[in-house]
């Protein structure tokens, strides 16, 4: 049977033979950004939405090479062309992609945000990627897989010094997500699939089955439902790989059905195999230039309880829980969550404004979501500007916010059994809403918040700046537990970012500097003079984080 379906699928890739599909991967240091920064200056298409991705960049940017969408190499580069090796009497071909080596450095404790198969770890870490993408016809295939190595080393976690209380709601947390504050005792090394695909693409439509990261909704810093924070996992694809124009506007999408992996680090977690169903859509209105409005929706079962069609698409069951099971409740373990968002570009100001708007689980009907809109929600918003500068083109001043608040209402406890944190479901079958072990949304984590503000000077692939950011870790377990008011766990982060392009060459740089008030919830009040003072500081703590990126353009 599989035999015959793959000869099928041959047979489909001989018809024609002018399809391209590769893709910019998500993250992809540089070029991501530089894809963004281009429709701010109105010199890609104002259609594409930069909601569903990773992008295809040959054919939504009508470009002839994906690694140079920006025409950047010219006569720098070492070799004229990307090398293309062709077979089957060149009705086929085979380009090789960027080669990509990323490192990066912990001094005191893990910080980890948006770095896909990376772990988060104390100490030196690199991922190195290298891969090849074939087409034939309409079959294209992209094999790019991630080496990880992590030192791995030990570090300080919860203090042993915390009440009882406090262990007991850490050791609830944990046991009810798969989310381990250590990757082991040992170096982690492990080789991924990375954003590897075999796909069919017609026309604006693609089919196949990926393992590549997936971004959704129009954040930059964070997304509330598809992130690259963790690995990216194996899932069958039905997407838009360019917007589809129609006489009311344009759209994109994607649905997506997969197996989210365990870690095996929570000895705690029941490890079953869980299925997550997703699906994206955007609309821009073709009255309104610029204007994106969007939908996600995710549902995670247990794959054993698989049985029908309807099984594997939940995401197209109606959203109200009474419209679903009546008066009762679903008989199998599941979770949904679902947001809805908005990205208005502004070219001729070179800028744009976005926010994205997310709830948990199902509201029983419309009057229950309206009284209750505030129950375990989420939302970001975030603006970014170009600046021309006037006596030195090409040039520009970047100034870029973002503000991401995971923090739910903590008076909803009461509607959870006295248990609440986005992310993460009561039941104990289900893992959370990870992947190995790794958020898939926000990569800031269930319960957090981060506000973060970049001024940077801007000259074509060229930049340096500065990034602010403010992130309170976990304010639900701190709300919920910690209650005092000198305690609260937030850092401090001033990073240093530079970034330049060489021939083939593209280096990326980040350098944090991050004080840590109140590391992981520990309270210690300085004295001075023996003088009791309920608002004395307490001891900081200081983490250097050092972000290198690598890549060669063939």
């Amino acid at each position: 049977m599989q035999l015959k379906l793959l000869s099928i699928v041959l047979l489909i890739g001989l018809i024609t033979f002018n399809s391209k599909g590769q893709t910019i991967p998500v993250g992809t240091p540089i070029l991501s950004e530089a894809m963004r920064n281009a429709q701010l200056l109105g010199q890609v298409d104002s259609s594409i939405s930069f909601s569903v991705m990773p992008i295809f960049p040959v054919k939504a940017f009508k470009s002839g090479d994906q690694n140079d969408f920006y025409k950047t190499l010219g006569k720098g580069k070492w070799n004229n062309d990307n090398p293309t090796f062709h077979f089957l009497n060149k009705l086929g071909n085979l380009q090789l992609l960027p080669f990509k080596w990323n490192q990066q450095f912990n001094t005191h404790h893990p910080y980890s945000l948006n770095d896909g198969a990376m772990i988060p770890a104390r100490g030196y870490q690199t991922m190195i990627s290298l891969g090849f993408y074939a087409k034939l016809g309409i079959l294209s295939i992209q094999l790019y897989p991630e080496y990880v190595f992590a030192e791995n080393r030990d570090f300080q976690g919860l203090y042993k010094q915390l009440s009882p209380i406090i262990w007991q709601e850490y050791n609830t947390f944990h046991s009810l997500i798969d989310f381990p504050d250590k990757f082991g005792d040992k170096p982690y090394k492990k080789l991924f699939w990375g954003q590897s695909s075999i796909r069919i693409t017609a026309g604006p439509i693609s089919f196949g089955l990926s393992n590549e990261n997936l971004w959704w909704g129009p954040g930059i810093k964070n997304s509330l439902l598809m992130s690259n924070t963790a690995p990216g996992f194996m899932h069958l694809t039905l997407n838009s790989v360019k917007p589809i124009h129609t006489l009311i506007g344009s759209f994109e999408g994607q649905i997506i059905g997969g197996l989210l992996e365990a870690s095996s680090y929570e000895t705690v977690m029941q490890s079953q195999s869980q299925y997550l169903n997703g699906m994206v859509l955007t609309y821009n209105p073709l009255w309104i230039s610029g204007l994106f409005l969007g939908l996600t929706r995710s549902e995670m079962v247990l794959y054993k309880d698989l049985n029908k069609f309807t099984d594997y698409m939940p995401v197209i069951s109606p959203f109200f829980k009474k419209n679903i099971y009546g008066n009762g409740e679903s008989k199998t373990v599941n979770d949904q969550r679902t947001s809805i968002f908005a990205r208005w570009l502004l070219p001729i100001a070179n800028a744009e404004i976005y926010a994205e708007f997310y709830k948990e689980d199902h509201a029983y009907n419309f009057r229950d979501l309206f009284l209750q809109l505030e129950y375990a929600h989420a939302y970001l918003f975030g603006l970014t500007k170009l600046q021309p500068r006037i006596h030195h083109p090409g040039q520009y001043i970047k100034f870029q916010l973002e503000y991401t608040k995971i923090e739910d209402n903590s008076d909803n406890e009461w509607r959870t059994g006295g248990y609440s944190y986005n992310y993460v479901h009561y039941s104990q079958q289900l893992l959370g809403y990870t992947n190995q072990g790794q958020l898939l949304g926000p990569g800031i984590g269930p319960g957090s918040d981060l506000l973060s503000v970049e001024v940077s000077l801007l000259k074509g692939l060229k930049k340096i700046g500065l990034e602010f950011e403010r992130f309170v870790h976990n304010a639900d377990f701190f709300n919920k537990i910690i209650q005092d008011p000198r305690a609260n766990w937030v850092d401090l982060n001033i990073s240093a970012i530079g970034q330049f392009n060489w021939r083939n060459i593209l280096i990326s740089s980040k350098f944090t500097f991050q004080n840590a008030y109140n590391y992981q919830y520990y309270y210690q009040p300085t004295i001075k003079n023996n003088k009791p003072d309920y608002w004395a500081p307490g001891t900081n703590t200081f983490n250097f984080q050092a972000q290198i990126s690598m890549t060669y353009r063939f």
